[in-house]
């Protein structure tokens, strides 16, 4: 489980108004963008506007309907994400290859969201196989301690959910168009394809090579890279910190699935690299994350960073940005 603390010290007049407008306007979970296309891949937005009786928004679950697949949550800095994995009611088509399960819950976890502010939680995802005009329901679990609030009732066909008390956030979708989605558009590191190796970058008994990042989607705050360490010497080093120029911060991340349960957190003591042994930072396991991002990630361009070896000590390193598929 895992802890948010991301609000800050201070907020002007003109904010502070702008966000109890909005809490009044919207007392409960709501999409940002309530409409999606057919067969295709969006950013997910749910608005988190208040918390539970006033006190503090700890946990955010969110149960994705059928239709909503290849699911794959924005990490928040601060809190523990977990996704949860089971079977699909059908098979759904996933560039070629059928995929029968995936993510069908997502939960931030120990988080600290003041009820005088509100956050968004993203999840990316692709509608596929739903007719237009149906409307997916995410019932939302909003927990607040040991208060709980349950945004999780969903009007029958045709009926009006407007005068429910605690409706579930409601997703409509619409015709889509006769073009290729954007499925392709991975926004995390959870999964992709292997990078063709990149310049090769030596110190001392370290070989850093295939380092490369994916192109992010708009309005995407975090972004990943990744490479391949091999350590040639008959002493351990570790990785301790890595810097990049093009981020606020850079992370070190691991993602760990166990029990259909999926967990990422970060590695704030590095990544060991044992003698004689060849460590790869890829998609699903070991990753950078950028937080914080000056400008978008875009398949071409190119992004430094520096590493920070305990022995070998920094390291430049320019990493490739390929596709969002890393490819």
């Amino acid at each position: 489980m895992k802890t948010i603390k991301t609000l800050g010290e201070t907020f002007g007049l003109a904010a502070l108004l702008s966000v109890t407008a909005f809490a009044g306007a919207e007392a409960h979970v709501t999409f940002l963008d309530r409409e999606a296309k057919q067969e295709s891949t969006i950013l997910a937005t749910l608005q988190v506007p208040h918390g539970c009786d006033s006190k503090a928004t700890t946990e955010v679950r969110v149960k994705l309907p059928e239709g909503f697949v290849f699911a794959k949550p924005q990490p928040k800095a601060g809190w523990e994400l977990e996704v949860i994995k089971g079977d699909y009611q059908k098979t759904y088509d996933n560039h070629g290859d059928k995929v029968k399960t995936g993510a069908i819950e997502v939960r931030w976890k120990n988080g600290n969201l003041s009820d005088d502010f509100y956050d968004t939680f993203v999840i990316q995802g692709k509608v596929s196989g739903v007719e237009a005009g149906t409307s997916l329901a995410f019932p939302v679990t909003q927990m607040c301690g040991d208060t709980v609030e349950a945004w999780d009732q969903v009007a029958k066909e045709g009926g009006d959910a407007h005068g429910m008390k605690s409706p579930a956030p409601l997703l409509k979708v619409v015709a889509g168009e006769d073009h290729a989605d954007m499925a392709g558009m991975d926004m995390s590191a959870m999964a992709g394809a292997a990078a063709p190796a990149g310049d090769t970058v030596k110190a001392g008994d370290l070989e850093i090579s295939g380092g490369f990042a994916k192109a992010m989607l708009p309005g995407q705050p975090v972004g990943g890279g990744f490479f391949t360490v091999k350590n040639n010497g008959q002493t351990d080093d570790r990785l301790v910190s890595v810097s990049s120029p093009a981020a606020g911060e850079v992370q070190i991340h691991e993602m760990v699935t166990k029990d259909n349960v999926m967990r990422m957190r970060q590695l704030k003591d590095g990544i060991a690299i044992g003698a004689g042994e060849t460590v790869k930072l890829q998609p699903g396991n070991l990753h950078l994350m950028f937080q914080k991002v000056k400008t978008l990630f875009k398949q071409g361009d190119t992004v430094p960073v520096t590493l920070t070896f305990e022995k070998a000590g920094k390291v430049d390193l320019v990493l490739r940005v390929l596709s969002a598929q890393g490819k």
